[in-house]
């Protein structure tokens, strides 16, 4: 039997959930009734409730305690015990139905919403995540749509705009789980600029934020915040980043008349039905963690790297193949708007003339100068700058990445880079250099 100063002596590591080296999987949940957190623990099989896990001798997993304000306010929510949930199948249609009964969303998004919440609870699965978006204006049920799903989701921790931001780096770094962010355009550019950090590096595993913080002796000691994992987002625009952009599967909000038989106000038994999905989730996440993996398969070669990278996780989740189908027709809708945004920039509006340029070049270089005179023919009247050699030059190089060397006095771009310049032009939606003959 252990000895009080053993015990003592080993280390108690408060923890929201691991996946230990054999398998085993932790999870913590929170009892209301009893006022109590504990650990779900899976382990051959079988599920347990217990007050900690030891880690050898030298340490201990024990829950985070029911007096934290985040677990005693609810604000990051937690399922009180795994329960059956019977097929996969019967699973998915009480989520679809939960979420169908409080929300109005398309069909298409109620389905997607319904598998992205089982995607959260095997998101650690995943190296690259997508994330959710309701955009619309004041009024259109944004806050509704988050409360329903965000109930539903692992560990879904409720943040709002007038959150400050460093408490939820501080959450996401001990809690993990799926960011429900209200409102989360913010109206001061340094909340904004950090939100959008945590959004950037939040798809990614392995991309922590590093932010600088002060010790006890007043020194500045940078500590880095993982910030990875599911995130369901309101906002009432769009962020000027278009990779940001790319990230989100959007649902536009308050766009038709509301379903009838939604509730105005959400009914007394709306925590008790989630938190009986949450424990069956809890379940799911037992039984379906260690299997998961991601299906490359399911790569769909229309689209770009990007998108193919955020919506195959999901996909992975996703048994229905109508549902499939539909992604990926949604995704491409994103691509070509993507592709439509590119076109309005000047980048799309150099690699044009430049691609004219190439098809009918009877040499092997194509002057940066004859961009350049091209340009402000066509488009000079849009730009209050002087158009020059130099500025032309500089987007070719650093936003283009083409590359131009000083031939004669003269810099100009090689006909041998034309395979790289194709690709932007598809990526900028330029079609000049489509019909061009084959290099000889």
């Amino acid at each position: 039997m252990e000895t009080d100063t053993e015990q003592k002596k080993r280390q108690i590591i408060p923890t929201a959930s691991a996946v230990l080296e054999d398998g085993t999987i932790v999870e913590m949940a929170f009892r209301p009734k009893d006022r109590r957190t504990v650990f779900a623990i899976y382990s051959a099989g079988r599920w347990t409730l217990q007050d900690g896990i030891d880690l050898g001798s030298d340490a201990r997993l024990v829950p985070f305690s029911p007096n934290n304000n985040l677990i005693k306010n609810e604000v990051v929510m937690l399922p009180s015990e795994p329960s059956i949930y019977g097929s996969e199948e019967k699973l998915v249609a009480d989520i679809q139905q939960f979420i169908h009964r409080y929300v109005d969303f398309t069909p298409s998004f109620e389905k997607v919403a319904t598998y992205y919440v089982l995607l959260t609870w095997l998101y650690d699965a995943f190296n690259e995540l997508p994330y959710l978006r309701l955009r619309g204006d004041y009024g259109s049920g944004k806050t509704r749509a988050l409360l329903t799903i965000g109930s539903l989701c692992y560990r879904g921790f409720f943040a709002s705009g007038a959150s400050t931001v460093s408490p939820i780096f501080h959450t996401l770094n001990a809690f993990g789980g799926t960011l429900v962010f209200d409102e989360a355009d913010f109206r001061f550019s340094d909340e904004k600029a950090e939100i959008v950090k945590i959004l950037n590096n939040g798809n990614v595993r392995g991309l922590p934020v590093l932010r600088t913080l002060m010790n006890n002796q007043r020194e500045f000691n940078p500590q880095a915040f993982h910030v990875f994992g599911p995130k369901i987002v309101a906002t009432r625009g769009s962020y000027d980043d278009k990779g940001l952009e790319s990230r989100f599967i959007t649902e536009e909000m308050g766009s038709r008349q509301l379903r009838p038989d939604i509730p105005i106000n959400l009914p007394e038994r709306f925590k008790d039905e989630a938190r009986e999905l949450r424990n069956k989730l809890l379940l799911y996440r037992f039984h379906r963690r260690m299997e998961v993996k991601l299906d490359e398969t399911l790569v769909d070669p229309q689209l770009e790297p990007r998108l193919n990278q955020i919506l195959l996780p999901l996909l992975s989740v996703v048994s229905d193949q109508h549902l499939r189908t539909e992604l990926r027709s949604m995704a491409l809708e994103a691509q070509l708007s993507l592709v439509a945004d590119r076109g309005l920039l000047v980048e799309a509006q150099v690699l044009e003339i430049l691609a004219e340029l190439i098809t009918g070049a009877d040499r092997p270089v194509v002057p940066v100068s004859d961009i350049v005179a091209i340009f402000i023919e066509r488009y000079g009247f849009e730009y209050e700058r002087p158009i020059t050699n130099r500025w032309i030059g500089s987007i070719l190089r650093k936003r283009l990445n083409v590359r131009t060397y000083k031939s004669h006095g003269v810099y100009v771009v090689p006909i041998g880079d034309r395979s790289k310049i194709e690709l932007l032009c598809t990526r900028y939606g330029v079609n000049a250099i489509a019909s061009a003959p084959p290099e000889v």
